[in-house]
């Protein structure tokens, strides 16, 4: 094991935020005083590692596809040095970041595991320390050919997470997919749920900036105040519905705003609010005049996954109508087949 080296990216977070007069921040240099205090990364059996630092490191609020591209190029340009690589990034974020990356490598045949805290590592109670050092074991495994997400004792992939708790330790959940593995005593992974070794050289797909817009449905929606986002330059619609697919139709219509999007070309895509469970167009009324006009299921994938699968798609320079027939097809695992 002390012969495999791994890349660890530091984004930000909390993971390496140091404490100030105005809260906890990320500092430039801060989080590698905190790894030279880790003994258990100098430990007979531990990999070697290597940190890179962003610059500017970020609260994963601010994260944007721009971070996202960064990040791969971080991995790629780096990918025959290391055994694997470990990216740690804010919460907040770390499920769309984790969906994104696993679009734009294809062919990937090593790990790429994000991780995080929510609490600083420089704090008595940091969660830090385990989310980080079984990362870093997972990183080395030779199991792990995907982008996943480690946190809480779970991995993850990274395309099926959504972050679930705003201040638990288990911060992460995956309700449509079981876990890749589970560290106890030892760390036990689902063989039969990971993604076989790929063929192939690595490819890359950087991130092109997209209009795509979200809209979460509620009882008494009023779509008109939305009307301003609904033109015809907006690539992609994302419409988070109840249950299985379904919107309000008040008066047994299309709402307009829809209608508007879907006549203007709009890639309009069907998900859930619910955390489990899967969309299915036309099992009730009020959705089937969604099938009818030409929405498309995001099935059971993550609003998460949905956004960062649109934006990798539109970076491939494809139509609205190739984007709206790709949504519905498993490309790295992140929906049922």
């Amino acid at each position: 094991m002390e012969d495999k080296k791994v890349c660890i990216i530091y984004t930000g977070g909390t993971i390496g935020m140091s404490r100030t007069d105005s809260g906890y921040a990320p500092v430039a240099g801060h989080l590698q005083q905190e790894l030279d205090r880790i003994d258990d990364l100098r430990s007979t059996g531990m990999p070697q590692y290597e940190l890179v630092e962003f610059t500017p490191l970020l609260d994963s609020s601010n994260i944007t596809y721009v971070q996202w591209n960064m990040i791969a190029e971080s991995i790629a340009s780096r990918y025959d040095d290391y055994d694997g690589f470990v990216v740690l990034h804010g919460t907040d974020t770390m499920a769309y970041s984790a969906s994104a990356l696993s679009f734009m490598f294809e062919n990937l045949n090593k790990p790429v595991i994000f991780t995080g805290s929510q609490i600083p590592l420089c704090e008595l109670r940091s969660d830090g320390k385990d989310n980080l050092i079984t990362s870093i074991l997972i990183a080395v495994s030779d199991k792990i050919n995907e982008v996943a997400l480690y946190f809480g004792h779970r991995l993850l992939r990274g395309n099926r997470s959504m972050k679930a708790s705003a201040d638990g330790l288990i911060a992460f959940s995956s309700p449509n997919y079981p876990p890749l593995a589970e560290a106890g005593i030892d760390i036990n992974y689902n063989a039969p749920r990971l993604m076989p070794k790929p063929r192939g050289e690595l490819l890359v797909q950087s991130i092109k900036p997209a209009k795509v817009g979200v809209i979460k449905l509620f009882p008494g929606i009023r779509f008109e105040l939305f009307a301003p986002i609904v033109t015809h330059e907006l690539d992609a619609l994302v419409l988070e519905t109840f249950g299985t697919g379904n919107i309000p139709n008040y008066d047994e219509a299309l709402p307009p705003l829809i209608a508007r999007a879907i006549s203007n070309g709009t890639a309009v895509v069907v998900c859930t609010q619910c955390a489990q469970g899967t969309v299915r167009l036309g099992a009730y009324e009020t959705s089937s005049e969604l099938a009818n006009a030409g929405a498309v299921s995001g099935s059971n994938m993550t609003t998460e996954a949905t956004v960062a699968k649109l934006y990798y798609l539109f970076s491939l320079g494809l139509e609205r109508s190739e984007v709206s027939k790709l949504i519905e097809t498993d490309l790295r695992g992140e929906l049922d087949h």
